[in-house]
């Protein structure tokens, strides 16, 4: 992605070797940018942003507890609760979307 390669000259950590061509560089999933002297050209792309999210189609829950566990227990284990409906887990794990 284009935004993941907005990084300030001085912040870029390199990726690569010195000389590696422009199409080296992004096949091996780094960005490249030639038009500041003395940083790294060919450098480590920004972290996706990802959050948390519980998910809200009950049938798609992935169970993360048992039978009869607390909420409060759930949610220390760091997943979501929600107890209804019936038939499907309500202690269930976080899905990770890209914002």
């Amino acid at each position: 992605a284009k935004c993941q390669c907005k990084v300030v000259p001085r912040e870029r950590t390199n990726c690569g070797y010195p000389g590696i061509s422009a199409a080296e560089c992004k096949k091996i999933g780094c960005c490249f940018n030639a038009s500041v002297p003395s940083v790294p050209w060919c450098y480590n792309p920004k972290p996706k942003k990802v959050k948390k999210v519980c998910p809200n189609d009950p049938y798609s829950r992935i169970n993360c507890g048992y039978p009869g566990i607390k909420p409060r227990e759930c949610i220390r284990k760091g997943c979501c609760f929600r107890a209804h409906p019936a038939g499907v887990p309500w202690c269930f794990y976080h899905r990770v979307v890209e914002e």
